[in-house]
């Protein structure tokens, strides 16, 4: 075979009829569109450039899927993706869209999980050998041959992944892990275990402290893993094996990149910037929310450190996207700590620097946070730790569907005891962090970081960014637990949440002009964790219809309890609520324009919607 080997790439089986200067020139073309499609549409190229020669020989090797094989994070399955039937996803752009970052069942026979979060291969993967275990011990064919999980890129730090460990040196039986150790996180490694895998590198295997051999598995090295031969030989050694067994390869994240990506600070091997690439010249856009926002907070407690030791910032590895940039984190010292991807142990840390008396501020995406639940419940809010959480990406958007913050104010408005703010500018989210990093605070306190729709206004000048946020309620231990009347009117009442508030303000525009004009009351709830009842009660006088705005799940969420309020407490009033919000479901890579119009949340809808109501027509 000549030319375009990659083309006629359709399925494993044709991995397995190339000769072995073919299987080299595979792994170049596919290398070659990495890098490409890096360059065109962004993505996870660097930790894919690294696991290509694996990639290729599994699927040389393997006979998937009967052969079970589990990436983890599933980040690193763009190349499994060519090899199984999409490479066309890869190098065509009109077809760049057409498959998900991660594996996904409902793409090919050959993704068994919707892996969007780390370190869960080797728990998933004992589960396959279980049932294909228990099923030959009947005396019933399985329909799982040898079982491989692929972990890397730091999802090894997972204390999940610890725990599969674990689990599969007592369960026994055929269990492949293919160690993927590139010498990275998505940014740098942190923790101890890290020495030890170094000094594993060094001795190539050899030496004597061996983390996986101290788990009671059996254990292999392969130096170079971007030589696909040296893999296709590692893997023969191992398929079939009897027992659970760790083969540990040594790889290069981002190999490949050329000198044009160098010029734009990406680089193959150590470099933070390659694990996520974005498309040529999107560099040069403003930056987005998470970055804005992050670096201004980070800017506001760094000058702080030098009067305030116990002040300290925790990033369970996702700094730079949240603008914890490498500047701040040279210049902060012992005031940051990466914990690795370890959300449940970055949130039980911060809770013991809080009980010592410091003052730790635990920064990460709200679809992340959702690992800590029962450390968010147990180990901070029934302790009653001050430790502020700073929750990026909260809301509907167009991400995946491992990665939607559209369920936080769900999960973390209904948790007792934590205070939870939703600012709407910059300086209302300035005031905040103050506040809850300071000695006046004694609870635990998560601030929803504004997302695009608040950033967008306050461009636009449609939105005050040094606006500031005086609570109504007095009380010196519950700032802001009182709504902010941002503006005065009656019959109809709108409270815009957080990320919402933009378009309550539109929508209270609206209203006032064209025919049957009402001249609305704002509403600026500042937060999710309780309901201001005074001035829920106030509005009952002059009002009729309440409407609730959030970017957020609706079931279960904050506008169903203002529903519930009027309609337990206040039923004499009659008052009529409306409530927008995201339907419960799961949305993959929807654009954000045809969520908002599924929802009912674009502003013409919520104004036909109340305009319906006789009383207000």
């Amino acid at each position: 075979m000549t030319g375009d080997i990659l083309a006629n790439m359709h399925a494993p089986e044709d991995v397995k009829g190339l000769d072995g200067d073919e299987l080299d020139a595979l792994c170049a073309q596919i290398r070659d569109t990495l890098v490409d499609f890096g360059k065109r549409h962004g993505g996870h190229i660097g930790s894919n450039l690294g696991l290509v020669e694996a990639s290729v020989a599994l699927h040389r090797v393997f006979e998937s899927p009967f052969d079970k094989i589990v990436f983890d994070v599933s980040h690193q399955s763009y190349v499994h993706k060519m090899l199984t039937g999409r490479a066309r996803a890869f190098r065509d752009a009109a077809l760049f869209d057409s498959v998900t970052g991660f594996t996904n069942p409902d793409e090919s026979e050959h993704d068994l999980f919707v892996l969007g979060h780390t370190g869960t291969s080797i728990s998933l993967a004992c589960g396959l050998a279980k049932e294909r275990d228990m099923r030959r011990a009947a005396g019933r064919t399985p329909q799982t041959n040898n079982v491989v999980a692929v972990i890397g890129d730091g999802a090894l730090s997972s204390g999940i992944a610890f725990e599969g460990l674990n689990n599969a040196a007592e369960q026994g039986g055929n269990l492949i892990i293919v160690f993927n150790d590139n010498e990275m996180s998505i940014a740098g490694n942190h923790g101890g275990m890290y020495a030890t895998l170094a000094e594993m590198r060094a001795s190539r295997g050899r030496c004597g402290a061996n983390l996986f051999r101290a788990f009671g598995l059996d254990y292999r090295y392969v130096e170079d893993g971007n030589d696909v031969h040296a893999l296709v030989r590692a893997f023969e050694e191992v398929k079939d094996i009897d027992h659970p067994i760790v083969l540990h390869i040594h790889t290069t994240k981002g190999l490949g990149l050329d000198a044009e990506d160098a010029a734009h600070g990406i680089r193959e091997g150590r470099c933070e910037d390659n694990h996520w690439q974005s498309p040529m010249g999107e560099s040069d856009k403003p930056l987005g929310a998470r970055k804005y926002y992050g670096r201004l907070a980070m800017e506001a407690l760094e000058r702080r450190f030098d009067a305030e030791p116990g002040l300290v910032v925790v990033s369970p590895a996702t700094p730079g996207s949240n603008g914890i940039t490498q500047r701040f984190r040279s210049r902060a010292g012992a005031h940051y700590v990466d914990t690795g991807i370890t959300e449940e142990h970055a949130v039980a840390f911060a809770a013991g620097i809080a009980k010592a008396g410091g003052r730790p501020v635990v920064a990460t995406s709200a679809t992340f946070f959702q690992r800590a639940f029962d450390q968010l419940q147990q180990e901070v809010a029934i302790n009653g730790a001050p430790v502020t959480l700073l929750s990026f990406g909260g809301g509907i958007s167009d991400a995946d569907n491992t990665h939607s913050g559209a369920f936080d104010v769900t999960m973390f408005g209904n948790i007792p005891g934590l205070r939870c703010l939703a600012p709407t500018s910059r300086r209302m989210f300035l005031d905040m962090l103050a506040w809850s990093t300071s000695p006046a605070n004694t609870a635990p306190t998560l601030i929803r970081v504004p997302g695009s729709a608040i950033l967008d206004a306050e461009r636009a000048g449609l939105l005050d960014s040094e606006a500031t946020a005086m609570p109504q309620r007095t009380d010196a231990d519950a700032p802001w637990s009182g709504y902010r009347i941002a503006r005065d009117g009656r019959d109809v009442a709108v409270l815009g949440l957080g990320d919402a508030y933009p378009t309550a303000q539109a929508v209270v525009d609206a209203l006032a002009h064209g025919a049957g004009s009402v001249d609305a009351t704002l509403i600026d709830p500042l937060q999710f964790s309780t309901l201001d009842e005074r001035t829920l009660t106030a509005l009952a006088s002059r009002h009729r219809v309440v409407v609730t705005l959030e970017d957020a799940q609706l079931e279960g969420g904050w506008g169903e309890k203002v529903t519930a309020f009027y309609a337990n407490m206040l039923p004499e009033a009659g008052m009529r609520v409306l409530n927008f919000g995201a339907d419960k479901e799961f949305t993959d890579r929807t654009p954000l324009a045809e969520l908002d119009s599924r929802y009912g949340m674009t502003v013409e809808a919520i104004v036909g919607r109340i305009r319906e109501l006789p009383h207000t027509a």
